[in-house]
């Protein structure tokens, strides 16, 4: 059925847009609708069909993609139409946390709307790109019908009914990105003091990141055994290491809002008796 799927576009951001291009592409009817007018044109000279109201663009697809701002923004545009949503398959790609899905979800289900939630791990120029990925969660027979549909714009995995999964794993995964960019632009500030250039140290970063990024699969293997024990590199071990990282920083000017918290975090396991186990023990004292 996915073949020739109508499709609707809720929401023409720098996403919807790209999400919406790729349909067209793929040889599928589509229809956009933007709150602010005027954002269509190209998309309608590119062969799109253009909506002048929520009602109108609901009524053209038989699958409906949100990209809409938040939360929020779902409920503002489509509980007024809720009605006319019944019947058809509702695809959320809007940036929602797990539990705002899985409400998401309870309301569709309430008006007999077929719902499926996705996480898109991926920035607008990557859609329908090698390296685009978007998770899905939520209704299993909406991911198996429009599977072709859904790979026009990245790798598609499905992680199960609970419509909050796809989000979480989202999240968890922008969690890693943004820890890792921040710990960068930490030790570039540390770098930039000493009138060095920021640019070559990020080549070097990145070489350093990517090799240490090998070992994360064996931390998951070890927090997942719940064995925390280590002969090297200990809590205590790591303890100098952040200590010294933080009198580098401070030396340097450089603020301490990156290094602090894990500091913290290194330091009560310490106080607390941990000193001796391994640094991924760092897990439980998180959860």
């Amino acid at each position: 059925m996915a073949e020739h799927t109508t499709v609707t576009v809720l929401g023409l951001g720098a996403m919807g847009k790209a999400l919406a291009t790729a349909f067209l592409k793929g040889g599928h009817p589509t229809t956009v609708w933007n709150r602010s007018p005027g954002k269509d044109a190209e998309l309608v000279a590119a062969g799109a069909g253009g909506a002048g109201s929520v009602a109108e663009a609901v009524q053209a697809g038989r699958v409906i993609v949100a990209v809409l701002l938040d939360h929020a923004s779902v409920h503002e545009t489509l509980d007024p139409i809720v009605g006319q949503l019944a019947g058809r398959q509702l695809i959320n790609l809007t940036s929602t946390a797990p539990e705002q899905a899985r409400e998401l979800a309870r309301w569709a289900a309430e008006h007999g709307i077929d719902y499926l939630d996705g996480g898109i791990m991926a920035i607008p120029p990557m859609i329908g790109q090698p390296g685009s990925s978007i998770l899905y969660s939520g209704s299993q027979a909406v991911f198996d019908e429009n599977r072709p549909l859904l790979e026009l714009l990245g790798a598609a995995e499905y992680f199960g009914e609970d419509a909050g999964l796809a989000s979480l794993y989202d999240f968890a995964l922008l969690a890693n990105m943004y820890t890792m960019f921040t710990g960068f632009m930490h030790g570039a500030a540390m770098v930039a003091s000493a009138g060095h250039s920021v640019e070559a140290f990020s080549h070097r970063a990145a070489a350093w990141l990517t090799a240490m990024a090998q070992s994360i699969p064996e931390y998951g293997r070890i927090i997942e055994s719940g064995d925390y024990s280590a002969e090297i590199q200990h809590l205590a071990f790591q303890k100098a290491a952040v200590d010294g990282i933080v009198q580098a920083s401070r030396d340097a000017g450089v603020a301490l809002d990156v290094i602090a918290p894990i500091k913290n975090l290194i330091d009560r396991q310490v106080a607390d008796g941990h000193g001796a186990l391994a640094f991924e023990r760092t897990f439980e004292e998180l959860r």
